[in-house]
């Protein structure tokens, strides 16, 4: 890796912020690192109250793609870009955790399985809390149950107070276009990337880590990845989704 590609990526997500357009929109950008393409979507801390998760739409059935997340907005509203936002059931309701606009919609799960999700340590995406945005490992949040608008529970952690999952692999070769949520240092931002090829844990990991330059990560999903950014002429449909997260804007 260039010494100073974090340095490049940096730059990079600046450029998303000057980049942005009123009323809370953020442009999603491609990028580079270590041989590998993502699109990253950098939402500051100015644009959080825009930052919304949906999982049912108004007649409580699961909304499940973009589509029907665009067509719930309202008249003067645009979606800037969307991803999926953790794993879910059969039925596609979140696995874990799940509130929205500080209404727990799903309890918070903290034992071990043998799937992705239970992949231990995993963690919590919160917004609106005490921080603009945080990343928060599991049993940590289970005993401090912070304030959240917004939160995703999935797993599992990529990144831990700047180490990587101790279970990823230089070696593995398990790929999947996968996306996730990391968070500054000082929780005034919050970049959400999904990546342009299969990549592993340990690829995806370190995109977040020395990419970027985040201490805390979570993984999303891998086989369902999903991501709708106009900006980049990028809108991924053919699967459902449970939890959907995403940025409004003015629009109409």
């Amino acid at each position: 890796m260039p010494a100073d590609l974090p340095r490049r990526l940096a730059v990079a997500c600046g450029m998303l912020m000057a980049m942005a357009l009123p009323g809370g929109a953020a442009t999603c950008e491609r990028v580079d690192h270590d041989g590998q393409g993502y699109v990253l979507c950098e939402v500051g801390a100015a644009q959080e109250p825009a930052l919304r998760l949906w999982q049912d739409g108004p007649d409580g059935a699961p909304l499940r793609n973009f589509a029907n997340v665009r067509r719930i907005l309202g008249p003067d509203e645009d979606l800037s870009f969307a991803m999926n936002a953790g794993m879910f059931h059969a039925d596609y309701r979140a696995v874990g955790l799940l509130v929205i606009d500080g209404v727990e919609l799903s309890p918070i799960v903290t034992g071990a399985s043998r799937d992705n999700f239970g992949m231990l340590p995993n963690g919590v995406f919160c917004t609106g809390g005490d921080r603009p945005f945080v990343v928060i490992e599991t049993l940590e949040f289970a005993e401090t149950r912070p304030d959240c608008r917004l939160a995703s529970q999935s797993g599992p952690m990529l990144v831990i107070a700047g180490e990587l999952h101790p279970r990823f692999l230089v070696d593995s070769d398990s790929r999947y276009i996968r996306n996730g949520v990391g968070v500054a240092p000082d929780g005034q931002t919050a970049w959400f990337a999904i990546s342009s090829r299969p990549v592993t844990f340990h690829e995806f990991g370190r995109f977040f880590r020395d990419g970027l330059g985040v201490r805390d990560a979570l993984y999303f999903d891998g086989s369902i990845s999903r991501l709708y950014a106009p900006a980049v002429r990028r809108a991924d449909f053919g699967r459902s989704m449970g939890p959907i997260i995403g940025l409004v804007q003015p629009g109409g």
